[in-house]
């Protein structure tokens, strides 16, 4: 009997790292520098979503297309110089669930709004990159979640059908991305209070050792 193939979609801050506070200090000085400063509960409520979108959330539609790229790109670049100068750790139970999901013939992938240059920045970092299969990044959809675009694209690229994918994310929009994309999704309480997660915990060492498996069988 063919045995059946299974993946994990893993979001990137706020599951496998706490990004949180690069990410608000990349965003206050950036933004504060074209003397468009903006609020932590500003940052809050868009953290994990694409640039473009939330710089649109901001300020709408009067910052042009280039200036958009621009001031993203600024910031991007500055949380990538704080990774690199203080370094990141892995979040509580997210090192053990990348071992063990890998020996027990799990697919994984990464599938973030990040840049494709800040997921890099982390596996570098941290030496996580033979966990992936597949990697994929901003530049890689034409819409943020949640559209599932990020899960879709994920799953193909590991080779595995949505609904034998488990999707771990931080945040509402990604939560209802996966279950768009026909996916379960395990929710981490990192960032937000309530997550509409199929099962939530605060940290993923909080999983039992069926969590992942009861979902594909």
């Amino acid at each position: 009997m063919t045995q059946l193939t299974h993946a994990v979609l893993w979001d990137m801050d706020g599951t496998l790292i706490d990004s949180h506070e690069y990410h608000w200090q990349a965003w206050r000085e950036t933004m504060a520098a074209v003397d468009r400063p903006i609020t932590f509960d500003q940052f809050t409520a868009t953290f994990g979503w694409r640039n473009d979108t939330i710089l649109r959330a901001f300020y709408g539609f009067d910052l042009p297309p280039g200036e958009v790229d621009r001031i993203g790109g600024v910031k991007e670049e500055r949380y990538r110089e704080l990774v690199r100068a203080r370094g990141i750790d892995l979040l509580p139970g997210a090192g053990r669930w990348l071992d063990r999901l890998k020996a027990a013939g799990w697919r994984q992938a990464v599938a973030s709004s990040a840049p494709r240059a800040n997921i890099d920045a982390i596996l570098n970092a941290l030496k996580l990159d033979h966990f992936f299969d597949a990697l994929v990044s901003a530049e890689d959809v034409q819409r943020g979640k949640p559209d599932p675009q990020v899960f879709l694209t994920a799953a193909e690229r590991v080779g595995v059908p949505p609904p034998r994918c488990v999707v771990v994310e931080d945040a509402p929009a990604g939560i209802e991305g996966a279950h768009r994309a026909g996916m379960r999704a395990i929710g981490v309480l990192t960032t937000h209070a309530d997550l509409p997660g199929d099962r939530v915990v605060h940290t993923l060492d909080q999983l039992d050792d069926g969590a992942f498996d009861e979902w594909v069988r």
